[in-house]
């Protein structure tokens, strides 16, 4: 299948736009498949189709790039690249890949009303993207990963949390559940003389957590990159599945950010942060009660 498709995407011509792609189940597949053979800035955009394929579906071109943080140009190079005449028939694939995956499309509301109403303001249609964004993360996050991920912070001697920009504040505020339940926790932030000192103890019995959102900063990935060196922990909480923070991670958690807004969406990001600190809790909450009481949060 792999020869078959390689000689279809270097013939643009052959078949009907998005041709080539759908000899894989997906659009997706299909960029995965070729994801080594992008340049860098081509890869922002492979990342950003693939845990978006939405967004790709009916976005501009220019649209697209600016959420993949690249040029338009760029992207439609990337569909070149991969076989497509140009963005639009690369489009016409995301659109397939989108109608099929949701050709059985989500039950009504009980009560015959929808959640958000079609003719919805900015403000409606930032919120019901958090919205589907949470329920998205609820459906697709392996609870082995999570488990996964609650076991290894709590056996830690020591958590790591590494993130930057925008992921700073999660960051921290990971760091400030855990260390309500009394546990070692650093937060990397800044390539500050201070966060590089925290780098420079990351050891064995270590948990090195990277947060990112698209391409990852070169901090985080450092610390990844050490982390493994020293045979320390690793796992990443991400909205990119080809990321590569989540190469360098042992455990991966992904959510998803689609958002109509100018940013991405973190509203799912968030109730991973918290509902990963409650299973820590839950796994002994005998032992943290008092301390949770002290603190007047329940």
């Amino acid at each position: 299948m792999g020869r078959t498709m390689k000689r279809l995407a270097t013939s643009p011509a052959n078949g009907s736009p998005g041709a080539a792609a759908l000899v894989y189940d997906s659009l997706s597949g299909y960029i995965e498949a070729r994801f080594d053979e992008c340049s860098r800035s081509q890869k922002d955009v492979a990342q950003y189709i693939v845990d978006h394929i939405d967004e790709a579906a009916f976005q501009t071109a220019e649209e697209l790039a600016r959420r993949a943080n690249t040029s338009s140009s760029t992207v439609v190079r990337f569909s070149q690249a991969l076989g497509f005449e140009g963005f639009p028939e690369l489009q016409a694939a995301a659109r397939e890949e989108y109608r099929r995956a949701h050709q059985n499309g989500g039950q009504p509301a009980a009560n015959g009303v929808g959640l958000f109403s079609l003719d919805q303001s900015e403000f409606e249609a930032a919120l019901a993207a958090d919205h589907l964004n949470v329920e998205e993360t609820a459906r697709k996050i392996s609870r082995v990963a999570v488990d996964a991920l609650i076991d290894a912070i709590v056996g830690a001697e020591k958590v790591v949390v590494a993130g930057t920009d925008q992921m700073a504040f999660f960051a921290s505020y990971l760091r400030h559940l855990l260390m309500l339940l009394d546990l070692r926790v650093d937060v990397v932030a800044s390539p500050s003389q201070e966060a590089l000192s925290r780098l420079g103890r990351i050891e064995e019995g270590t948990l090195v957590v990277g947060l990112s959102a698209g391409r990852p900063h070169p901090l985080v990935v450092r610390a990844m990159k050490l982390a493994r060196h020293r045979r320390a922990g690793t796992a990443a909480i991400t909205d990119a599945t080809l990321s590569e923070v989540a190469k360098l991670a042992q455990i991966r958690l992904y959510y998803s950010s689609n958002s109509p807004a100018y940013v991405r969406s973190h509203a799912a990001l968030l109730g991973v942060i918290q509902a990963l600190a409650y299973g820590v809790y839950a796994r002994d909450s005998a032992q943290y009660e008092d301390r949770i009481k002290a603190f007047r949060l329940k």
